[in-house]
């Protein structure tokens, strides 16, 4: 069961990349360790297109994360022990979505589909030198009331059950900021 998780972690970071919601190294992915008090995370520096089960990196959450693990790996922990029904985090940087938050407002779809599944997609505005020391504790606390959550010019963080969960948040947010951005070409 144990490498089936992980080779179903790596297959989701790929499809992040091969549908164009990253570039071949950024953003990344993580989904609890069953029966443990642990969770499994892209690398530091991974490239999407090249990624194995077995480069993922195994970490506890009760000790800080891996130094091989993702810069965003003390984001995932926090969530991860904050809402132990969490089982997983997607971090993209899906073109729409950032594009249509580079304002640092809330994202709320026009589309059918984005209102029934999220009345509106708040969006942290930090100083990008803040990022990485504010945005766990930020989006943490965000992703309670939130399934997705996008840190302005920099991405967008899509929590779950599941892998297939938080994958169906991070493209039904993509889609709907398509749809608005589409929407603004036609209609100005």
């Amino acid at each position: 069961m144990d490498k089936y998780r992980r080779e179903q972690l790596a297959r989701y970071y790929r499809w992040l990349r091969l549908y164009g919601y990253n570039d071949s190294h950024s953003g990344n992915a993580s989904c609890r360790h069953r029966h443990s008090n642990a969770y499994y995370i892209t690398p530091t520096g991974a490239c999407a297109d090249t990624i194995t089960a077995e480069r993922l990196i195994y970490s506890e959450l009760d000790r800080a994360p891996p130094k091989s693990a993702s810069l965003d790996s003390e984001l995932h922990r926090q969530v991860y022990l904050k809402y132990p029904e969490v089982g997983a985090i997607l971090h993209s940087h899906a073109p729409h979505l950032v594009a249509i938050t580079m304002d640092g407002k809330d994202f709320v779809p026009e589309d059918f589909e984005g209102q029934y599944y999220f009345q509106k997609i708040p969006v942290v505005d930090l100083p990008y030198d803040k990022v990485l020391s504010d945005a766990p504790g930020i989006i943490t606390e965000l992703m309670g009331e939130y399934p997705i959550v996008v840190v302005r010019g920099h991405g967008a963080y899509a929590q779950g059950e599941n892998l297939d969960q938080a994958y169906k948040w991070t493209c039904s947010a993509e889609m709907s900021a398509k749809t608005a951005w589409l929407t603004k070409q036609f209609h100005g």
